[in-house]
């Protein structure tokens, strides 16, 4: 976390991947951000995976930092409160991020009629407003039909939400180049984003969507080998797996090199008269390349080379599980600069990453975690809504509103 956006004001709507993560991003670069919710919860609320005592693992990790208020979203004042915070005057105000689609009052058309110069960044699923997820967007594509063990027949989907990611992250970059030409200009306009265009436009950009149109193959699946050059997992020794990479030059002559292959390398290239400084020739040749290397990896344990590898900068890595990873890689713990260990109310304490970017001007401030529902209610009611201690307790009163303080009140 950082405070290089410190005095921003986002208000976000939203669920599922995509818009929380743009929300959480810039929250970590210091703006203000505004989450809204049912009285019960949204969507993600309860989403897994989940802590022993039944609360919500994800919702915690992607509204680190931000302001919740709980808002009867159904009543008319309701609505009308959530208008007025995302209208809310203010040279660094009125930026709304949503993946939320209502018509008649939380629209551009309609909330730019309360503040023209407003910013709003909508994600969509398609471009026909159908709803789209990244489990239903990556099969529309083709994706799980490169994924997979080679010769496997089924589609394989990914556990990695790619293009919720990217999407979220080109939500931020849009948001911010929104705001950059309403500060040149004084006008405020609507961008929309739909998931499966993000998706499209990314497998256009690498290459995917010219190879169809100029190629007569199908690209077929490549289990873990690193298509177009030389990458492969092998399993050592010890029974650990290890991922080896040779695309460039310089990363492949050290692969040989590290596992003493240089003569058969040779002697492959020889006996198929190519160039094995071709990165495509090794991808041509790869189950030839794989059946020198294997033995190499099948006789040592992976203590034998590591040290080795390193020193010679090989581009390699151990495959382990998630769990394995957050207890053995010091990068998901506070040796890394990026993580704190912070007291995630009502679930425990655990390592928390901040921005990923090391900003030069503006230094790390330990991440913050996630509010409880409705912890800010009071707070926005006051300072962004600009209403009276009596009006606010009536909302309170009349179920309009709530938060864990006042809940607890009533309790009393």
């Amino acid at each position: 976390m950082n405070k290089i956006l410190k005095g921003m004001r986002v208000v976000e709507g939203s669920a599922f991947v995509a818009v929380p993560l743009a929300g959480m991003t810039l929250a970590q670069m210091g703006a203000e951000v505004i989450r809204f919710d049912r009285l019960e919860g949204g969507l993600d609320y309860g989403r897994w995976p989940l802590a022993p005592d039944g609360q919500s693992l994800f919702w915690a990790g992607l509204n680190k930092g931000k302001k919740s208020v709980a808002v009867n979203m159904r009543s008319r004042e309701g609505r009308e409160l959530i208008s007025r915070i995302i209208t809310a005057p203010g040279p660094d105000a009125g930026m709304f991020l949503t993946n939320l689609r209502v018509r008649g009052w939380m629209d551009y058309a309609t909330l730019s009629k309360k503040r023209k110069d407003l910013v709003m960044v909508s994600l969509l699923g398609d471009r026909e407003g159908r709803p789209q997820v990244d489990y239903t967007v990556n099969p529309a594509i083709g994706v799980p039909h490169m994924t997979g063990p080679e010769g496997h027949a089924d589609p394989v989907a990914s556990a990695l939400p790619a293009w919720d990611l990217i999407a979220g992250n080109l939500a931020v970059s849009s948001l911010l180049a929104a705001e950059r030409h309403r500060l040149r200009h004084g006008a405020g306009q609507e961008v929309v984003l739909t998931l499966k265009d993000v998706a499209a436009a990314t497998m256009a950009h690498l290459g995917l969507v010219g190879d169809v149109h100029v190629n007569d193959n199908e690209r077929a699946k490549s289990g873990n080998a690193l298509y177009g050059a030389y990458g492969q997992d092998f399993v050592c020794a010890c029974g650990g797996r290890v991922m080896v990479i040779g695309l460039t030059q310089r990363q492949w002559e050290g692969l040989v090199k590290a596992t003493g292959t240089g003569d058969q390398m040779k002697l492959l290239a020889k006996r198929h008269n190519v160039d094995m400084s071709d990165e495509g020739v090794r991808w041509t040749l790869r189950h030839e390349i794989t059946a020198i290397l294997a033995p190499w990896f099948a006789e040592r344990r992976i203590e034998d080379f590591a040290g080795d590898f390193n020193a010679m900068g090989l581009t390699w890595s151990v495959f382990r599980s998630t769990r394995e990873a957050v207890r053995e890689d010091p990068d998901f713990s506070e040796a890394n600069p990026m993580f704190s260990m912070i007291e995630q109310p009502g679930i425990g304490r655990f390592p928390v990453p901040g921005h990923p970017a090391a900003f030069g001007s503006h230094g790390r401030v330990r991440p913050a975690p996630a509010p409880a529902l409705g912890a800010n209610t009071e707070e926005v009611l006051g300072d962004v809504a600009r209403l009276s201690d009596t009006e606010i307790s009536r909302l309170f009163d009349d179920g309009i509103v709530a938060s864990p303080d006042h809940r607890k009140k009533s309790a009393a």
